[in-house]
């Protein structure tokens, strides 16, 4: 079940991410590996192709996971404010 507010990611959506991924990622390598240079140069460059590529997986997670922990305490503040305004009875006296 979805609650308002939240957005699901589709299979073909998904797909295309991967997809693109593993083409960007094949082109890197090719363009690495037919390069005309020295292969300590070329072992280099891979080391950072393969650093990039993790710490872009990092940073990705880092920002879900930091999403996901605001959306949590927003509902949280909506869950107590609700519970606030439910008990609330303007007519008792004070």
């Amino acid at each position: 079940m979805s609650t308002p507010g939240t957005s699901r990611t589709t299979t073909a959506f998904y797909a295309q991410a991967a997809l693109s991924f593993g083409i960007a990622l094949l082109a890197v390598v090719l363009g690495i590996c037919y390069l005309p240079v020295d292969p300590w140069q070329r072992a280099f460059l891979a080391m950072g192709a393969l650093f990039l590529v993790s710490s872009s997986f990092t940073l990705a997670k880092v920002v879900r996971d930091n999403q996901e922990q605001t959306q949590v305490v927003a509902r949280l503040d909506e869950a107590r404010v609700e519970r606030l305004l439910a008990e609330h009875d303007p007519f008792k006296a004070a």
